[in-house]
């Protein structure tokens, strides 16, 4: 079928955040195009209902992993630990602490992941600082040990990712090939971005054992994409595509589609140009409006947390393009949002991040929330 294409322009209010992770910055207008090339796409316009709070009082929550019981882990970065919430009662358990975390500014304990055998190895990876570097190890949980005694001794799969006080990147996800995916920063240092030997600015494909993945495009290198600024959020649509959001600095965040070997541009290009060089993003936020985190796939929608921006954006898909302008849920009604995960159906889990030093905490936060979304 020949391609159809449209397109649809969007006026964004503008902010910036220079240097440091989601800073805000003076106003001014700039405009988006979305182009739409043929694919079923979902509606235009979508809703966000918030069915409960399912914890409250959680503590720098960044990473979420839903468990096959149903319930899920939260780490905290801060604390470096893993707590398991009840989703039925909200009741928190902390399982363990993970060794060798060294919290700092932006750093601490971030992403975590199950195993793709995780029904027989109990094994959960996590991404975090050390002293010396970022990192993934991987740990057995078992829910028959005493809380607080849960986790084993951390395993290191994967070490040598730049740490800084800001740009860590750190979240992971296990891709529909098994193979797991690690969003990093640059730690600050914006010629780590384009260097493809350097760990830094990158999405990375290893082996569940470390090892650079088969396929790579950059041959054993675990390199998969470059050019990134700080890549805190990773999803895969139907299709199996991969999709990235991004910090951007003085101007545009961005939320990418992923392809193998690509240079998105940092720090020679922040959001879409005209150079040939680099991938433009599908969509693009003034900083002010998202400054971008976790992100997670429904029915053919991008939602898509925002920090700074305090809001939850819906991004329908067409293949790898905006089928539509985003559409922003919940702006400022429960403060910074951190991390966003399938929970079933029409379902997605929300976790708020208002006490990770930046926000404004109110009574019961941090939250853990389950929305319906369509």
């Amino acid at each position: 079928m020949p391609a159809v294409l449209a397109a649809t322009t969007l006026l964004l209010g503008a902010g910036c955040s220079s240097g440091g992770g989601d800073g805000r910055g003076s106003p001014d207008e700039n405009t988006v195009t979305v182009s739409v090339p043929s694919e079923t796409a979902p509606p235009a316009k979508g809703s966000v209902k918030v069915l409960r709070t399912v914890a409250e009082g959680l503590k720098s929550p960044w990473g979420l992993a839903p468990l096959p019981d149903g319930n899920l882990l939260v780490s905290s970065r801060d604390d470096a630990t893993l707590t398991r919430i009840d989703a039925r009662t909200g009741k928190k358990t902390v399982t363990g602490r993970i060794s060798g975390v060294e919290p700092a500014g932006e750093g601490g304990l971030l992403g975590i992941a199950l195993s793709p055998g995780f029904a027989s190895d109990h094994m959960v990876y996590a991404c975090f600082t050390s002293a010396s570097d970022n990192r993934v190890v991987r740990v057995r949980y078992d829910e028959k040990r005493a809380p607080g005694d849960q986790l084993g001794a951390p395993d290191t799969v994967f070490k040598g990712i730049p740490k800084g006080h800001i740009h860590n990147g750190g979240r992971i996800a296990f891709g529909p090939d098994g193979m797991l995916y690690i969003g990093t920063g640059e730690s600050g240092d914006s010629g780590l971005a384009p260097d493809k030997k350097s760990l830094g600015g990158k999405i990375l494909r290893i082996t569940p054992e470390g090892e650079p993945a088969p396929g790579n495009p950059l041959g054993r290198s675990p390199v998969y994409s470059y050019g990134h600024r700080n890549v805190q959020g990773l999803a895969w649509d139907r299709q199996q595509r991969l999709f990235a959001s991004e910090f951007g600095q003085d101007t545009w965040d961005e939320l990418n589609a992923i392809k193998p070997g690509g240079d998105y541009g940092w720090p020679a290009a922040e959001g879409k140009g005209s150079d040939p060089r680099f991938q433009n993003p599908l969509a693009q936020w003034h900083t002010d409006d998202a400054s971008p985190s976790g992100i997670a796939q429904v029915d053919g929608v991008i939602w898509m947390a925002g920090l700074r921006g305090e809001r939850l954006w819906r991004v329908p898909l067409r293949s790898t393009s905006a089928s539509a302008p985003p559409q922003a849920f919940l702006d400022g009604t429960y403060g910074r949002l951190r991390t966003v995960a399938p929970a079933g159906q029409d379902r997605l889990w929300l976790l708020t991040s208002n006490t990770d030093g930046r926000g404004d905490p109110k009574k019961g936060d941090d939250r853990l929330l389950e929305l319906r979304v369509r």
